[in-house]
């Protein structure tokens, strides 16, 4: 069945005058002449086909298709001013949903405080939070599947994201309490050498990998890996085990588990580099939101 099309002027004009139940009233509370306003509401009965009004002198009322159409139009005014207001509030930032992707080892780190100050400038914005390594959230960012990723070390090759260190961080050797470098203040990457590594599998973060592994080249060796795990929790357990040792972000002293050290190492000049990236051609209001916050509030950290 076609849908008769009721201009949104005429149904304003006819709530209106259902509350003043007067055309002078009405007319004034509009801000135009009576006479444009009779017109309106005769178009309005033309469309629905049934007066809406009964006129008699110096008496207005509503007839009972009139009071039939009267909560519809102000569900359908009512329903327009919010959908106005949350197009609004969506298209300046202060509203929507906003995807975000983080490696774990951020949540001792940027993460909360960036989230916790989001949430307390935009509480109108939903946050769906996803924890993924490096590698997936770029592929996910690809795929549209998060805005905005929180990670560590981002590739140089990309041409379709862009990316913004907002964070940068030492290394520390994590080793076992019983390993006799544990003793030491700080340890030089030479002296692991001989030590079993646990850490992280390349496909997760290459870029992070990579470095971890030109640290002990640099140092005049090539790092025997006796495990991997995917997240720097498991590394630190399996360190703690005795399986081996590792080297990881500062921040990952943060964990606390028993029997596992964190030293700082030597050389100290290398450092990772936490990035927020995001898609460059992404419009969204909220993205640069974020972008900014992220600039702003946690440059320096670390």
């Amino acid at each position: 069945m076609e849908r008769p099309e009721l201009p949104l002027q005429q149904l304003h004009a006819f709530v209106v005058l259902a509350e003043e139940l007067h055309f002078g009233h009405a007319a004034a509370r509009l801000g135009i002449a009576q006479p444009p306003l009779s017109q309106q509401i005769r178009r309005l009965e033309d469309k629905v086909g049934h007066a809406l009004f009964s006129r008699e002198p110096g008496r207005v009322t509503l007839t009972p298709a009139g009071r039939e159409l009267l909560p519809a139009a102000r569900r359908a005014l009512t329903d327009l001013a919010d959908g106005l207001e949350a197009a609004r509030a969506v298209g300046s930032g202060r509203a929507g949903r906003l995807r975000i992707g983080f490696a774990a080892s951020l949540a001792l780190t940027v993460l909360p405080g960036l989230l916790r100050t989001f949430r307390q400038q935009f509480p109108d914005v939903h946050l769906d939070i996803h924890e993924m390594t490096t590698a997936p959230q770029i592929a996910a960012l690809h795929d549209k599947i998060i805005d905005v990723g929180l990670l560590r070390e981002p590739p140089t090759d990309e041409t379709e994201l862009g990316f913004k260190t907002v964070l940068s961080e030492p290394f520390v050797a994590v080793l076992p309490s019983t390993h006799p470098l544990a003793a030491q203040r700080a340890v030089h990457v030479a002296q692991l050498a001989e030590s079993p590594f646990v850490l992280l599998p390349r496909a997760v973060g290459p870029h992070l990998y990579d470095q971890i592994t030109g640290l002990c080249t640099a140092a005049g060796f090539t790092p025997q890996v006796a495990q991997h795990a995917v997240e720097w929790q498991t590394v630190c357990a399996l360190v703690g085990t005795g399986l081996g040792i590792s080297l990881a972000p500062a921040s990952i002293r943060h964990i606390r588990l028993k029997g596992v050290t964190f030293r700082r190492i030597e050389p100290s000049a290398a450092r990772t580099r936490v990035a927020v990236a995001w898609r460059r051609n992404d419009q969204s209001p909220l993205v640069a939101q974020l972008l900014a916050m992220a600039g702003q509030g946690l440059r320096g950290q670390g």
